[in-house]
C-alpha cells in the first residue's frame, strides 16, 4: 500500500475493507533474479518500520491475502476444538463466514473454496460428538453450554445451503483435493498478465502443482503452464529473460519430452480445446490422450530469448562468453524436439525446428564448429544433472530421463548442414525453404566453394523475390551476398566479388543492411519506434562480418577494375563507370592539398590506386599488404599471392592503356622488360628512355591521324570494356548476381569463357594480330599480347 494511505490507516474492520479496495490496484514488487529491486522502488518503497527491520517488503495480491486469512481462521477453529471452547468456536465461525464473501469477491468467482467446506464438515462432526457426550455437556460452564446450543442452530442453518458439497466431500475427500488443485491451476493461468500478479511466485506455485499431479497428462498440462508463466517473467520487448529462468525453462521442455517419450499415447496438439476429462486419464489408459500444447512455438520463444540475451549483453565481457556456452543446451533441445516431431510424423513442424538448428551453425567455420562440438562433450556432466525441485513433496508421477541431455554433432559441419537442409527442402514451407537456402549458400561460401554457392543462388531465384520477404530474411540475404563476395575474392574472381559487394556499398548503409549497427544520417531522421525496431534486429557480436575486411575487399576489387578502365577511357567523353563509390572516393582523395600517410582502409586503397595508376605495382602491393585485416583470413598467404599477381597484371594493363597511342607494336622481350621494371615505368617518369614529350604524358593520337593502328587500339579498348561492363555484378533493380557462366566460372577480361590451364592472353590474339601494320613487317618483333 502506498505510504500516503498508510499514514491515515485504521485498525478497525470497516477500514480493512477500504484498504482491500486500495490493495487491489497495487502492483507486486518483483524481486529480480539477482536480488535487486526496481531502481524507483529502492527508496521510499516501505514504511520506516520496514526499513528498520532490514527486510524487503512484498505486496501480495488481495486473493492470496484473503485466502491466508481464512486458513488462519481454520487453524483457530482447530485450536478451540482441542480445548472444547465453544465460545471461541462461535466467534471464529462467524468470522469465517464473513471471510468467505471476501475470498469469493477477491477471486471473482461463485465457487465455494474447498477449505471452507472441509471446515464445515469438521465442525459438524465435532458438534455431533459434543452433543452425544452428555456427561461432558453437564460439566460445561453456562456460557460454554449456551454457545454450544447457539452453534448447533447456526451450523444446521448454514450447512443447508452447502449440503451437496458437504456430501461430496464426505464421500471422496481425495477427489475434492484433486479438483481443488485443478482449480488452482486454472486460476493461476487466468491470473497470467494481470496487474498485481507475482510472476516468480506464480512460477513457484505451478511448479509445486507438477509434483502433486495424479496423472502424466495432468503433469504435462501443468508443465506447459509453468513454461508459459516463465515466459511472462520478462513481459517487455526491450529486455531478455533472466538466464537462470531460461535454463529452467529449457529443462522443463526436456521433462515434457521425457513424458511424451515415456507415454507415447499422449499427443500434443494446439488445435484441441483443453479438456478436464483428458487429464484425468491415468497411466492404464490405452487410448490416445490429446493435450493442448505447441512444442515448436515454445522452442522458437526460447530461441528468441537466447538471441535477445546475446544482443543485450556486452560482448567484451566474460558474461557474453558464458552465455555462449549455453548454446549446446538449445541445440540438444531443438534436436530432441525434431526427433519427437519426426516420430509423430509432423514433418512440416520438424522442418521448422531443423531451420532453427541450421541457423545455429550456418555462420560457423569448421574450426568454430569443432570447438562447439568439444564444448558439448565437456558439458556432459553439467547438462545431465537432476533439474526437478527437491523441496516439497516428492512427485506422484516419476519420469526418467529418456531424451538426450547432450547434443550430437557430426565431425564435419557440411555433413550436418546437408542433412538438415535436405529435410527442409522436402517438407518445409516457402519461407523456411528460402531461409534454409540462404544459410546453405552462406555456409558454402564460408568454405570457399564459390561455384556451388553461385549455382544454388542462381537456381533459387531468390534475387527476384527477396523484396517481398520479411526484414529478417532480407538481412540474411544481405549477409549471404557479403559472404559470397568475400568468397569470390578469396578464390581470385575479382569481377564477381565486386558484383556481389557493389550494391551493398552503393547507399552507404552497410551497417543497417547487415544489422551490425545503427548509423545516423543527416538527411533522414528516424523516429524512436524505428530505432527500437532496428535495435531489436541487430545481430549478436559473434555473428558479425568484419566490416573493415568487407570494405577492403570491395575497394580493392573496385580498384583492380576501375583503374585500368579509367586509363583506357581517359579521352572518352562518355566515360563508362564500373564503381561510382570508388570514383567518388578517388576524386575526394585527389582534391586534397596534402596527402598524409594512410590511416584507415580507404586511405590505404586510395594510396594503392595512385601507385597503380602510375604502374608502380610494388608500392601498390606494399600499401595493400600493410592492412591489418589480412590476419583475419586463414589462407592469408595464398590470398596475398593471388592479389600480388592481380596487381601486377592490372599495373601493366594500366600502363599499356595509357601509352596505347605511342606504340605500333611491342615485342615480348620489351613487354617482359616493362613488367620487370614496372616500378620505374611511371607516367612522367623515366625507366624506358622515353622522349621528353612522351614523359610529359602528351597525347600522340591526334598526330597519328594517318596511322590506322592508333584507331584500332581505341576499338580494342572499347571492346574490352564492353565485355567487363556487361558482367559487373548486380543490376540496380532486382539486385541479382551478374551473368555468371554455367560451366567453369573462370573468365578472361573480354567476357569470354576460358578453359582451365589456358593462358589469359591467348583469347586476345586475334585482336592483337589486327594491330600489326602489314605495310611495315618486322620479323624480329612479335605483336603485343594483352
Amino acid at each position: 500500500m502506498s505510504k500516503f494511505f498508510a499514514q491515515g490507516g485504521s485498525d478497525t474492520e470497516e477500514d480493512s475493507d477500504y484498504e482491500s479496495e486500495i490493495e487491489d490496484n497495487e502492483v507486486e514488487v518483483n524481486v529480480q533474479a539477482d536480488g535487486k529491486k526496481h531502481k524507483y522502488l529502492e527508496d521510499g518503497g516501505g514504511s520506516d518500520s520496514d526499513d528498520s527491520d532490514g527486510q524487503k517488503r512484498v505486496v501480495r495480491s488481495t486473493k492470496d491475502k484473503r485466502f491466508d486469512e481464512m486458513s488462519s481462521t481454520v487453524d483457530q477453529l482447530k485450536n478451540a476444538m482441542k480445548i472444547n471452547d465453544w465460545v471461541n468456536l462461535q466467534e471464529n465461525f462467524d468470522k469465517i463466514n464473513k471471510q468467505l464473501e471476501k475470498v469469493m469477491r477477491a477471486a471473482d468467482t461463485e465457487k465455494v473454496p474447498s477449505l471452507y467446506i472441509k471446515a464445515l464438515v469438521m465442525l459438524e462432526d465435532f458438534l455431533n460428538q459434543a452433543m452425544a457426550n452428555k456427561e461432558a455437556k453437564k460439566k460445561m460452564s453456562s456460557s460454554n453450554a449456551k454457545a454450544l446450543n447457539s452453534m448447533k442452530q447456526k451450523l444446521k442453518k448454514n450447512n443447508k445451503q452447502y449440503e451437496e458439497l458437504i456430501v461430496k466431500c464426505r464421500e471422496s475427500p481425495e477427489s475434492e483435493d484433486e479438483k481443488e488443485k485443478e482449480d488452482e491451476s486454472e486460476e493461476e493461468d487466468a491470473q497470467r498478465g494481470r496487474k498485481g500478479t507475482g510472476r516468480f511466485e506464480q512460477v513457484e506455485q505451478l511448479t509445486f502443482l507438477t509434483k502433486v499431479a495424479k496423472t502424466p497428462a495432468q503433469k504435462l498440462e501443468i508443465f506447459f503452464s509453468v513454461i508459459s508463466a516463465q515466459f511472462d517473467v520478462n513481459p517487455g520487448l526491450s529486455g531478455h529473460m533472466p538466464i537462470a529462468v531460461w535454463k529452467k525453462c529449457v529443462q522443463n521442455m526436456l521433462l515434457i519430452l521425457d513424458i511424451l517419450t515415456q507415454y507415447p499415447n499422449i499427443v500434443v496438439d494446439d488445435m484441441v480445446e483443453p479438456d478436464e476429462n483428458e487429464t484425468q486419464k491415468g497411466v492404464d489408459h490405452s487410448g490416445t490422450i490429446r493435450i493442448w500444447g505447441n512444442l515448436v512455438a515454445f522452442l522458437e520463444r526460447i530461441d528468441v530469448e537466447f538471441f535477445k540475451s546475446l544482443q543485450l549483453i556486452d560482448p567484451h565481457t566474460r558474461e557474453y562468453v558464458e552465455r555462449l556456452r549455453d548454446e549446446p543446451m538449445l541445440s540438444v533441445l531443438a534436436q530432441n524436439v525434431q526427433d519427437y516431431l519426426w516420430r509423430a510424423r509432423d514433418f512440416k513442424a520438424a522442418a521448422k525446428v531443423a531451420l532453427k538448428r541450421v541457423e545455429l551453425i550456418y555462420y560457423k567455420p569448421q574450426e568454430v564448429y569443432d570447438a562447439m562440438r568439444k564444448l558439448a562433450e565437456l558439458s556432459e556432466d553439467e547438462s545431465g544433472e537432476v533439474v526437478e525441485e527437491t523441496r516439497g513433496p516428492s512427485s506422484f508421477i516419476v519420469t526418467s530421463e529418456l531424451v538426450a541431455r547432450r547434443p550430437t554433432f557430426p565431425d564435419n559441419s557440411r555433413a550436418m548442414m546437408d542433412e538438415l537442409v535436405s529435410l527442409i527442402y522436402k517438407y518445409g514451407d516457402e519461407r523456411t525453404k528460402a531461409r534454409a537456402m540462404l544459410c546453405d549458400i552462406y555456409h558454402h561460401a564460408l568454405l570457399d566453394e564459390f561455384s556451388t554457392a553461385r549455382d544454388l543462388f542462381l537456381m533459387s531465384h531468390l534475387q527476384d523475390n527477396i523484396h517481398h520477404m520479411d526484414v529478417i530474411s532480407q538481412i540474411l540475404y544481405n549477409r549471404t551476398m557479403a559472404q559470397l563476395g568475400l568468397c569470390a575474392f578469396r578464390v581470385g574472381l575479382i569481377p564477381e566479388g565486386h558484383g556481389c559487394l557493389s550494391e551493398l556499398y552503393s547507399g552507404g548503409r552497410i551497417k543497417e543492411l547487415l544489422a551490425q549497427g545503427v548509423s545516423q544520417s543527416r538527411y533522414h531522421e528516424k523516429t524512436a519506434e524505428q530505432e527500437r525496431l532496428e535495435r531489436r534486429r541487430q545481430m549478436p557480436y559473434h555473428m558479425h562480418i568484419n566490416l573493415e575486411l568487407l570494405e577492403a575487399v570491395h575497394l580493392i576489387c573496385a580498384m583492380l577494375l576501375e583503374v585500368p578502365n579509367m586509363a583506357s577511357n581517359s579521352h572518352d567523353a562518355k566515360r563508362r563507370v564500373i564503381s561510382k563509390t570508388f570514383r567518388r572516393l578517388l576524386e575526394v582523395s585527389e582534391r586534397q592539398t596534402f596527402t598524409g600517410p594512410p590511416e584507415n582502409v580507404r586511405d590505404h586503397v586510395m594510396a594503392a590506386s595512385r601507385a597503380l595508376s602510375k604502374g608502380d605495382f610494388q608500392k601498390a602491393f606494399d600499401v595493400i599488404t600493410s592492412l591489418d585485416v589480412w590476419k583475419l583470413l586463414k589462407n592469408r598467404e595464398s590470398v596475398l599471392g593471388m592479389l600480388n599477381l592481380k596487381i601486377k597484371e592490372e599495373a601493366l594493363r594500366t600502363y599499356l592503356f595509357t601509352y596505347s597511342s605511342a606504340y605500333n607494336s611491342l615485342s615480348l622481350d620489351q613487354l617482359t622488360k616493362i613488367n620487370e621494371r614496372a616500378t620505374e615505368a611511371r607516367i612522367g617518369g623515366g625507366g624506358l628512355d622515353l622522349p621528353p614529350r612522351r614523359r610529359d604524358n602528351q597525347d600522340y593520337a591526334a598526330g597519328a591521324g594517318g596511322n590506322t593502328n592508333a584507331g584500332r587500339w581505341q576499338d580494342f579498348t572499347q571492346g574490352r570494356q564492353s565485355g567487363v561492363s556487361g558482367r559487373s555484378g548486380y543490376n540496380s533493380g532486382g539486385g541479382r548476381l551478374g551473368q555468371f557462366g554455367t560451366g567453369n566460372y573462370s573468365r578472361d577480361r573480354s567476357g569470354q569463357a576460358r578453359r582451365p590451364g589456358s593462358g589469359a592472353r591467348s583469347s586476345h590474339m586475334d585482336s592483337s594480330n589486327r594491330m600489326n601494320d602489314s605495310s611495315k613487317p618486322n620479323p624480329t618483333t612479335r605483336d603485343l599480347v594483352l
